[in-house]
């Protein structure tokens, strides 16, 4: 149950997001469909908050000026690579999470979809599925990897 939860929490941090957080549990002795379970359930987790929250908090960090700089290189990386979904909208979003590369994710998925302004009954499925097709395609990698040195 520990190996679960942390396996939980570990995918709701940014950057390592379910890319760490299933090999991470396959490692600590989890099925891999618990690990990936976990995994896309914690990756999920802060979506609604990000999406919800982000403006706000952006806003509240902007009266501070070291930081307001970091929020401009924010939403300037978040235009950058949003440029795909803005040509695609929905499905831009899906690949974009959907790619289990760094920079991509759930995290920047809820970031570009809020600096682009699609509406959260579009970006909460479309960053979900993203997050569904990324677990798969991590579990699959890590069992593939787990099996050859295995």
């Amino acid at each position: 149950m520990k190996t679960l939860l942390l396996t939980f929490f570990m995918a709701m941090v940014p950057v390592v997001e379910l890319r760490g957080a299933i090999p991470f549990g396959v490692a600590a002795g989890l099925h891999p469909l618990a690990a990936m379970g976990a995994a896309i359930l914690g990756n999920l987790f802060p979506v609604p908050l990000i999406l919800l929250l982000l403006r706000h908090v952006f806003r509240w960090l902007r009266h501070f000026p070291r930081l307001s700089t970091l929020i401009d290189q924010l939403e300037r990386r978040a235009h950058l690579k949003g440029r795909k979904v803005r040509k695609y909208r929905t499905l831009g979003l899906v690949l974009l999470v959907a790619v289990p590369l760094p920079g991509t994710g759930a995290w920047t998925g809820a970031l570009v979809a809020d600096v682009l302004d699609i509406r959260m009954r579009t970006a909460l499925p479309a960053v979900t599925l993203g997050v569904v097709i990324a677990g798969v395609m991590v579990t699959a990698m890590t069992c593939g990897v787990a099996g050859m040195i295995g």
